[in-house]
């Protein structure tokens, strides 16, 4: 077996340690024990793309929000599946992560950073909805393994009753709220519909081929 190298860490700001592996052409990143993502199980991420864009297809020139970019798979999939007047903003709150999509996972990135629709912003995507009023046909939220803050205690936010009324102030009507997790959690379901949204619970496979975990995405639509 190939053994697992250790390409560099990252501190969360306010939380625990990243950590950036190398298998062979396999890249994981780690927090503690948990394999937040791997370079081979890029289907749901991906999904979380895909299938919001799908809800968005009448728009025209829409602006997407992604909070996290982990290893850029849903932001290389809204840039498949979007126009060319499509707006995609991507907030990342740890600085290494960004520079290891430059740097070792570089082929794995593709030149996505680079796409003049993308603009990046190192920072809290919780600080970034937050400051938004009608701005946004779509938010993506990919920073946790689920709707808690697994990364930091701080993300717990994004998932409250609060956080979810900031989300909708910052979508425009109809807009989607997208949330990925690696397995179902009633409450927030519940949280969702009781913010007023119009929800909608897919289960996806963690693997682009259809294998492998199943995830869970929610699609909460602003009403009209």
């Amino acid at each position: 077996m190939i053994p697992r190298e250790l390409i560099d860490t990252a501190q969360i700001p306010q939380g625990d340690e990243l950590r950036l592996f190398r298998r062979g052409d396999d890249f994981m990143i780690v927090l503690d024990r948990n394999e937040l993502m791997n370079s081979r199980m890029s289907g749901s991420e991906e999904a979380l793309a895909t299938m919001t864009c799908e809800r968005l297809s009448a728009r025209k020139a829409p602006h997407l929000l992604i909070g996290g970019y982990g290893m850029g798979f849903t932001l290389r999939a809204a840039l498949a599946e979007t126009p060319a007047d499509a707006r995609l903003t991507v907030v990342e709150l740890v600085p290494e992560i960004l520079e290891w999509a430059r740097g070792p996972m570089h082929v794995l990135t593709a030149g996505c950073l680079d796409d003049p629709r993308v603009s990046l912003i190192e920072g809290d995507v919780a600080a970034e909805i937050g400051a938004a009023r009608g701005v946004y046909d779509a938010i993506l939220l990919d920073v946790d393994n689920g709707p808690d803050g697994l990364t930091r205690n701080r993300n717990d936010g994004l998932y409250s009753a609060r956080g979810l009324a900031a989300a909708k102030a910052a979508l425009k009507p109809g807009g989607v709220l997208a949330v990925w997790s690696a397995a179902p959690d009633k409450p927030f379901a519940q949280r969702l519909r009781d913010a007023g949204f119009l929800t909608d619970e897919v289960v996806v496979r963690a693997r682009s081929n259809g294998k492998g975990p199943r995830h869970v995405i929610w699609f909460a639509a602003k009403r009209q």
